[in-house]
C-alpha cells in the first residue's frame, strides 16, 4: 500500500513516496515531476551492488539517459573531496541545468549528493532514495544538505529540497543491524518532541532493536509517523528559524560526542541517543520534565539496542568546548532542545555548564 506525504513549501513542495517496492517505479515516479533527461546516481559501494541496477534499470526504463558515481562509505568521508568526486562526474558526463542527482545510499550519501545538487551550475535537480532507517525518516526529508568540516559536523552546506523522496522500505532487508538500530534513536526523537502516540506505540513493542521484531504493519506506521512529523514541521519552518531546531533533540550534545570520537566509532544514531539521554536528564534537573517519562524515554533508548552512557574515553571537558562549534549556538550561548512532556519540547539557551558537566558525569 503506498501513502504519499506531502511537503508544503512556499517555493518547492514535493511528495515522499513511501511503498514497499517503490524502487522498480523510481523512473515512473520521476517521470512523473517532470525531470530532464540526463540522470546521475550517486551511491555507495555496498549499496550500488545491492540495489544500484535495479534503480539504473527503472530510470532507463522511463526513458531517462543513466550515470552513475560511488562514493566511499562512512562518516569520515562526508567532506569536500567527495563532493568534488561528484562535481568530476558531473563534469565528464555533461550534466545540465535540467539533469538530475540522484541520492541512492543513507543519510552520508543523502548530505553530500544533495550539497552538489545544490551547487554545481548553481542548483540542478535532486532526488532522495534513502536507504538506510535513519535516512527514511530523517536525512532524505527536509533539504537539509552538506559536509563536515574537520571541527565540526555539517558546518558546510544548504538548504535545497529535493524534487521527490522514494521510500521503499524493503530495503531496509539488508540494512546492517547496527545501521537499523542507529535510525529508531530518531524514531524516538519524534516520539518526544512531536507525536505521543508513535510513542505509546514504540513502548508496547518487545524489542525495537532489530527490524525481525517489527512487522510490516508497524513498519509502515513507524516509517509513516517519522515522515509525517518531519513534513509537518518542514513544512511550517523550511530554513530553521524557529520551529524546526526542535529536529535537534539529542542532537547538541549527540554532534560534539560524533565529532570527537572522529566519526568512527560511534554512529550518527548512537550518539543523538546519548545526547537524548543527556538531554533528558538536563530537562529533569532543570525541573522542566517530570523524571518517570525521562526513565520511559531512556527504557526504549535501552531497547532499541542504543547505550545510555558516554563512550568509554571521552573527556567531558572537550563535550563542552565541542558545543560552542555547533551550528545552533547564538550570541555565544549553546540552545538546548529539553523536553517537557512526551510529545513536546522547549528550546533554551540557559543551561549552565556546570550543569552539563554534572549530566555527563552521571553518564559515564
Amino acid at each position: 500500500m503506498q501513502s504519499v506525504i506531502r511537503v508544503e513549501l512556499p517555493q518547492q513542495s514535493y511528495n515522499i513516496a513511501l511503498a514497499a517496492g517503490s524502487l522498480e517505479r523510481l523512473g515512473a515516479e520521476c517521470a512523473g515531476v517532470h525531470l530532464g533527461k540526463k540522470v546521475m546516481v550517486v551511491s555507495n559501494p555496498a549499496i550500488f551492488r545491492h540495489y544500484g541496477e535495479q534503480a539504473i534499470s527503472a530510470l532507463n526504463s522511463a526513458g531517462f539517459e543513466v550515470f552513475s558515481c560511488t562514493l566511499l562509505a562512512g562518516e569520515q568521508y562526508k567532506t569536500l573531496g567527495s563532493v568534488q568526486k561528484i562535481y568530476n562526474a558531473a563534469l565528464e558526463n555533461r550534466l545540465e541545468r535540467s539533469s538530475t542527482l540522484v541520492a541512492l545510499g543513507g543519510g552520508v550519501v543523502g548530505d553530500i549528493t544533495g550539497f552538489a545538487a545544490a551547487t554545481w551550475l548553481r542548483g540542478i535537480n535532486f532526488v532522495q532514495v534513502p536507504t538506510s532507517l535513519l535516512a527514511m525518516v530523517d536525512a532524505a526529508i527536509g533539504g537539509k544538505t552538506g559536509v563536515n568540516h574537520p571541527q565540526g559536523k555539517n558546518l558546510i552546506g544548504a538548504f535545497y529540497q529535493p524534487r521527490l523522496v522514494l521510500i521503499d522500505p524493503d530495503v531496509l532487508k539488508t540494512l546492517p543491524a547496527r545501521e537499523f538500530r542507529a535510525g529508531m534513536a530518531e524514531v524516538i526523537k519524534y516520539g518526544i518532541i512531536w507525536d505521543a502516540e508513535l510513542f505509546a506505540q514504540l513502548e508496547q513493542v518487545l524489542r525495537l532493536d532489530q527490524m525481525r521484531y517489527l512487522n510490516e504493519g508497524l513498519l509502515q506506521e513507524i516509517l509513516n509517523r517519522s515522515c509525517q512529523a518531519k513534513a509537518d514541521v518542514v513544512s511550517k519552518d523550511e530554513k530553521e528559524a524557529g520551529l524546526r531546531a526542535i529536529l535537534n533533540y539529542g542532537h547538541t550534545i549527540g554532534h560534539a560526542v560524533e565529532s570527537l570520537t572522529g566519526y568512527r566509532s560511534v554512529n550518527h544514531g548512537e550518539a543523538v541517543a546519548i545526547g537524548m539521554v543527556a538531554a533528558g536528564k538536563i530537562a529533569v534537573e532543570m525541573q522542566l520534565w517530570e523524571k518517570e517519562a525521562a526513565q520511559r524515554q531512556d527504557a526504549l533508548i535501552g531497547k532499541a539496542g542504543l547505550s545510555i552512557k558516554l563512550p568509554s574515553g571521552i573527556d567531558i571537558e572537550a563535550i563542552v568546548d565541542a558545543l560552542q562549534n555547533d551550528k545552533k549556538v547564538q550570541e555565544g550561548k549553546v540552545r538546548f532542545v529539553l523536553p517537557t512532556q512526551i510529545g513536546s519540547v522547549t528550546i533554551i539557551d540557559t543551561v549552565q555548564a556546570e550543569l552539563i558537566r554534572q549530566v555527563l558525569g552521571q553518564m559515564q
